[in-house]
């Protein structure tokens, strides 16, 4: 009986010393088996708020130089590319009548001192005054505008851009040159109506141009459209850069970068957003009460290495940066610290 009592309390010994170990080597092989992730608390920071537009370079001013009547073309001054000056003569026109006009304003100028002088002291009627001071100033506008019309000037300070006549060629309704102001230059840009009150003239814009790489030039707001298309739900915005180096030109392709303030959003390593496949959905993993969780967000800019999240994620949330491909949603996971 004896014997039977210390196998029995040596048995009870036994069961409970192994229970305990047995447990723990269970619990490391669940562990063992969890998919392995690390992670990182998000944080709210200022980001500024901006748009990327494309744009095309055009001229401050674009002057057609034409003639006012069709006559011939005795001799062009300038060719293109060179850059003139306001009231630069450009195209001498022909000028062959030019004397004969003149001399007939000239007789019509002392024929209108003799009426005048007659009007005076009775000797001629008040008809006859005024239809020779009309005929005077008739032939002396017609004068102004041939001597207009033989020398034809330039009425910007700008470069010659197109010429579409030799000397000696009459005179055929295309511009015979055109004259652009290229200091300063334009852009347009349309703009979502969401950031209507944001813009404002005066604003400063980054403009980059493929011609010359990564290159910045600093450019201004100079009109905000008072209107919203109704068709885009977008504004007009015009940007100008003052070019005073010349080196942009109108046709250029160009990038304008506006910047619309600064908001406080979330932002995560980049590593943590996973696109899903067949969609143009976004994620990042989230871990809650040791699972991890799939959270669909909105991203807005790409800053290096990190996204700001718009949407769906909360400011000091755990997210998973690494060990997250393939990784089932809710799935029970181990942190690797």
């Amino acid at each position: 009986m004896k014997q039977l009592k210390l196998f029995t309390i040596a048995a009870v010994a036994l069961l409970c010393s192994c229970g305990p170990k047995e447990s723990e080597t269970a619990t490391t092989a669940h562990e063992a088996d969890l998919p392995k992730v690390k992670v990182a608390k998000v944080t709210v920071e200022e980001v500024a708020q901006i748009g990327n537009y494309t744009t095309t370079v055009e001229a401050e001013v674009k002057n057609n130089i034409i003639p006012n009547s069709p006559l011939r073309i005795d001799k062009i001054l300038v060719e293109v590319g060179d850059n003139v000056k306001k009231g630069q003569k450009l195209v001498e026109l022909d000028a062959s009548n030019l004397e004969q006009l003149r001399l007939q304003v000239e007789n019509q100028r002392v024929e209108f001192n003799r009426v005048a002088e007659l009007y005076k002291v009775g000797g001629s009627s008040t008809a006859e005054y005024d239809n020779a001071k009309t005929a005077l100033e008739v032939n002396e506008k017609a004068l102004k505008n041939r001597l207009e019309n033989t020398v034809l000037v330039s009425p910007i300070d700008g470069v010659v851009s197109a010429r579409n006549y030799d000397n000696g060629d009459m005179y055929g309704g295309n511009p015979i040159l055109v004259v652009e102001q290229i200091t300063p230059v334009k852009m347009k840009v349309n703009i979502s109506e969401a950031n209507f009150t944001k813009v404002h003239k005066g604003d400063d814009v980054e403009l980059t141009f493929a011609t010359y790489g990564d290159e910045v030039f600093k450019g201004k707001v100079n009109i905000v459209y008072p209107t919203i298309d109704p068709a885009t739900h977008t504004f007009p915005v015009e940007i100008t850069l003052a070019n005073n180096n010349r080196k942009v030109r109108p046709g250029m392709f160009g990038h304008a970068v506006v910047n619309f303030g600064a908001v406080l959003h979330v932002v995560v390593p980049d590593v943590a957003v996973v696109k899903q496949s067949g969609s143009g959905d976004y994620y990042v993993y989230t871990i809650e009460n040791g699972k991890a969780v799939m959270n669909k967000v909105q991203l807005g800019r790409r800053m290096g290495d990190k996204y700001e999240i718009v949407s769906g994620l909360e400011n000091n949330q755990e997210v998973v940066i690494a060990g997250q491909t393939n990784l089932p949603n809710g799935a029970e996971v181990e942190v690797i610290k």
